[in-house]
């Protein structure tokens, strides 16, 4: 996996080899059993190399999580066709999540499973990244093909819930080590009945 693609603005190459290389050690042994001298090891620089850039090892790890969520985000934006009917935009933005966790499952394990461990200074980017991918929900939900079907956007309850659950299923299929598309009928299924309910439940009464 890399870390940035070619399109993210300019980054010292030096940084974006040890985040490839910290990606790299992620995938071996997972985030807890990586040191630096793994990382330096898949990067093939030094580890004064890798402390002229990063001062933990925590830190490069925040920063490698906040990239791979910029891009799961970005992926999905651009997957989604906002003119067609909307239970194919539901299929579009599965379809990339899954391709997204399927480049790099161990990543997304880490942040679903590690990152916690961090504690406090975790919280920010969780926070961060969940914002984006509700304010992301919300905007496509508001498309369209959404509109032409009479659905409401999205609330941000629901897009909190949703996530929540496809995140736990995901690493739940990870970690058992099987095919990660497995999660693709059981998500579009509960996207599909989120948005009738989310529906239901902004009809007056």
């Amino acid at each position: 996996m890399r870390a940035l693609s070619h399109a993210d603005p300019p980054v010292d190459s030096y940084r974006l080899r040890l985040l490839d290389g910290l990606a790299a050690a992620i995938t071996d042994k997972g985030y807890r059993d990586t040191t630096v001298a793994d990382i330096v090891r898949h990067a093939r620089t030094s580890k004064r190399t890798f402390y002229d850039q990063f001062g933990t090892k925590e830190d490069g790890f925040l920063e490698l999580l906040r990239a791979n969520n910029a891009a799961l985000v970005e992926r999905i934006a651009t997957a989604v066709d906002p003119e067609a009917a909307w239970t194919d935009q539901i299929g579009q933005a599965v379809g990339a999540y899954v391709d997204h966790i399927a480049s790099a499952p161990a990543i997304t394990l880490s942040w679903i499973r590690e990152l916690p461990a961090l504690g406090t200074r975790a919280r920010p980017l969780q926070r961060e990244a969940m914002h984006a991918l509700t304010e992301l929900l919300i905007e496509l939900s508001g498309s369209a093909g959404f509109q032409r079907a009479g659905l409401p956007r999205l609330t941000q309850p629901m897009a909190i819930i949703l996530l929540g659950g496809l995140r736990e299923l995901t690493a739940l299929i990870v970690e058992d080590g099987r095919d990660i598309h497995e999660i693709y009928g059981p998500a579009v299924a509960a996207s599909q009945a989120i948005m009738t309910a989310n529906s239901a439940e902004q009809q007056p009464r």
